[in-house]
């Protein structure tokens, strides 16, 4: 007898484990998985593309390609206006092209950075390649001609300010969740960038 109430005291202490084990569990709730950067600024959902008529883009690039061309345009205004700080010296090779060259390669600048963006925040199909260089040969004027000089920790912060900017005139707040993750992004690039 004394063994019997052993055994079943065993079962029953080992199946209330268990089953406390299980309850556990199911009160712990599921990780949650927050949406990629792309997934948020519209994902893989088609649109019509503004740019190209009768064509269809994906609604996450669409949103890059609208915070690259606007970031593109408020660096270059300010270098037109020589606004303190610009980064004209950066820009000079390109900004020296003159006539369909500038603007096909500034098409192909941003054409660059929309892939950069978009493949690198969760763009996961075949539009959202990047083939660029690294973004430490890009910066640096020895290894891309079109790069007129390196860049400064100053300079760089300028340029997020653009990009913060940009974001914001295409409906990025600047105190959402949204907004901090591109400029985590942006800030995980600083060290390649950033030479001298």
């Amino acid at each position: 007898m004394k063994n019997y109430s052993k055994i079943a005291l065993s079962v029953l202490f080992i199946s209330s484990a268990a089953f406390t084990s299980c309850s556990n569990d199911n009160d712990s709730p599921e990780p949650v998985v927050k949406a990629s950067i792309y997934e948020r600024l519209g994902g893989t959902k088609m649109v019509a593309d503004p740019d190209n008529s009768g064509q269809m883009i994906e609604q996450g690039r669409l949103s890059f390609r609208k915070v690259v061309n606007s970031t593109i345009g408020l660096i270059v205004a300010d270098i037109q206006s020589n606004a303190a700080g610009n980064l004209q010296a950066h820009f000079a090779p390109l900004l020296a092209e003159t006539g369909t060259t500038q603007s096909t390669n500034i098409a192909k600048l941003s054409d660059n950075l929309t892939d950069f963006f978009s493949f690198n925040t969760g763009g996961t199909n075949a539009v959202n390649t990047y083939s660029g260089l690294s973004m430490s040969a890009a910066h640096n004027p020895a290894t891309n001609p079109r790069m007129g000089t390196k860049s400064s920790n100053a300079d760089y912060t300028k340029f997020e300010g653009y990009v913060g900017a940009a974001a914001n005139a295409n409906g990025v707040a600047s105190n959402t969740e949204l907004y901090t993750d591109i400029v985590a992004v942006l800030e995980s690039l600083r060290t390649p960038i950033v030479q001298k």
